[in-house]
């Protein structure tokens, strides 16, 4: 998992890891600009996805790229065989449920939302887009349980924030989902985010008017949807990259597929919908 630089430094340039990451976490620690700082009023649920997203420790598969940071084994995330165990009911107002957000697939009224925090520049988040989301959304998502709504967090400077940008801009032509694919195909991110990139992305993703892309993700609406996203994760206390809500329940890093899937049965079957078995 990827954490957030330790000061709102000069773009394009991130602090030194000041604490080890753990499996499924490539760590940058620190704090948010003041911006960052604005908490999400929902109550005690608040810190504790603090706790969870950016201090608690989880087992998962090590990502092809290496990390620049070493990893540690601690045990996986707990999903507790007590639904209800671990779920904050304030942080599953999180979800927006809006039926024409570009940045989301599945039902708005899935009794399920997988809400994912994560950065393009993040090989964990990465590993989990190509690893794991496809069989979520064979599984769940398709037959009508689950929805994903996507956040940018882009934690990692100009590269990321580009990034962030240009997928938001894809959305705006109905392609943030196919940008999403080629951004984080095996590789893609080797090669950076900067415009030329970002336009090659674009054409991969089949988005018909690259001017218009270009114009928009170099927009004030580009910089405002990625400002609301990365504050929402940040008054989480998120701080790293991928942290997921579940229906409210906290979980943090690229984790192994069952962890997942018992969290979505879970949920599934706490809102009354018996889920796949």
């Amino acid at each position: 998992m990827s954490k957030k630089p330790s000061t709102p430094s000069t773009p394009g340039k991130s602090s030194t890891p000041s604490t080890p990451s753990t499996p499924g976490k490539s760590s940058k620690s620190g704090r948010p600009s003041k911006s960052g700082k604005k908490n999400v009023a929902i109550g005690a649920g608040v810190a504790v996805a603090a706790l969870l997203l950016g201090a608690a420790s989880y087992s998962a598969t090590k990502p092809d790229e290496p990390s620049s940071v070493t990893a540690k084994e601690e045990p996986a995330a707990d999903v507790s065989a007590d639904p209800q165990a671990g779920v904050y009911p304030e942080l599953a107002k999180l979800a927006r449920r809006d039926a024409k957000d570009p940045l989301a697939q599945g039902r708005a009224n899935a009794p399920v939302v997988l809400i994912e925090y994560a950065d393009f520049k993040c090989g964990y988040c990465g590993k989990f887009a190509r690893d794991t989301e496809p069989g979520l959304v064979k599984k769940y998502v398709d037959e009508g349980t689950l929805r994903i709504e996507w956040r940018n967090f882009p934690i990692f400077g100009a590269d990321s924030e580009s990034a962030a940008r240009g997928a938001w801009a894809a959305g705006r032509q109905g392609r943030f989902w196919q940008f999403h694919e080629a951004a984080y195909a095996q590789g893609s991110k080797e090669k950076g985010f900067g415009g030329e990139r970002l336009k090659e992305l674009a054409k991969e993703a089949g988005v018909k008017d690259v001017g218009r892309f270009s114009d928009d993700a170099g927009s004030a609406g580009a910089k405002a949807a990625v400002k609301k996203d990365q504050e929402e994760a940040y008054g989480l206390g998120a701080t790293s990259t991928p942290s997921f809500l579940v229906n409210g329940r906290p979980i943090s890093g690229a984790q192994p597929d069952e962890v997942f899937d018992q969290a979505i049965e879970q949920a599934a079957g706490s809102a009354g919908k018996g889920g796949k078995k």
